[in-house]
C-alpha cells in the first residue's frame, strides 16, 4: 500500500487529537490503532466510511468518526470516505439506494413525480423514507463489505508482491 502518499495526505494526530471540538472523544483520540496504516486499520476505515457515506444523515462524518474509534480503525481515512456523497452526486446515489429499498420492499412503488429538488425532498419525505433508509442501509452494507474485502486483497496482493520483487532482486546476479 502506498503509505507515503497516504501520511503525505492524512492530517497529523496531535493536530486532531488537540483540537477543541474534538475534546469529548478524550484519550480514545490517542489510541494508535486510530492513526496505523496497516491492512486491518485501513480496511476497517473503507468498510465504515463507505457504509456511512450511504446514509442520508445530517453530520456523517461524525457517525464515521465514531464508528472509527468505536472499532479502533482508521479514523482520518473513514472520515473522508464519507465525501464520496458530496452535493454532486448525492441525488444519484440517493435515487438509486431509494430503487433498491423499493425493489425489497413487497408493495412499493418508485414515486412517478419524482424531482430532484430539496423542497419536493422535504414535502414527499413521509412516503419515501422507508424505502430510503431501507435502501441506504443495504447499499451501505454491500459497499463496507465490498470495500473492507477489496482493501484486505489489495493489500495481500500488494505485499506478496513487493516480497517477490525483493526475491527476484537477490536472486539475479549482479553484474559489476
Amino acid at each position: 500500500m502506498p503509505r507515503r502518499l497516504l501520511k503525505k495526505h492524512l492530517p497529523d494526530p496531535k493536530t486532531i487529537c488537540d483540537h477543541k471540538h474534538l475534546q469529548f472523544f478524550g484519550n480514545r483520540l490517542k489510541d494508535p490503532n486510530l492513526w496505523h496504516l496497516n491492512r486491518r486499520s485501513v480496511s476497517g476505515a473503507f468498510g465504515a466510511g463507505l457504509f456511512w457515506a450511504m446514509i442520508p444523515i445530517p453530520f456523517q462524518m461524525i457517525a464515521a468518526a465514531a464508528s472509527a474509534i468505536l472499532l479502533r480503525v482508521n479514523l482520518p481515512i473513514s472520515v473522508v470516505l464519507v465525501w464520496l456523497t458530496n452535493p454532486l452526486t448525492m441525488p444519484p446515489i440517493f435515487y438509486f439506494n431509494y430503487l433498491v429499498g423499493t425493489w425489497l420492499l413487497p408493495h412499493q412503488q418508485p414515486l412517478p413525480d419524482m424531482e430532484m429538488s430539496l423542497e419536493w425532498f422535504m414535502h414527499s419525505m413521509g412516503e419515501i423514507w422507508l424505502p430510503l433508509y431501507l435502501g441506504s442501509v443495504t447499499v451501505g452494507l454491500v459497499l463496507a463489505a465490498l470495500g473492507y474485502a477489496a482493501i484486505r486483497l489489495y493489500w495481500r496482493w500488494h505485499v506478496v508482491n513487493q516480497y517477490r520483487k525483493r526475491q527476484q532482486a537477490r536472486n539475479t546476479p549482479s553484474s559489476s
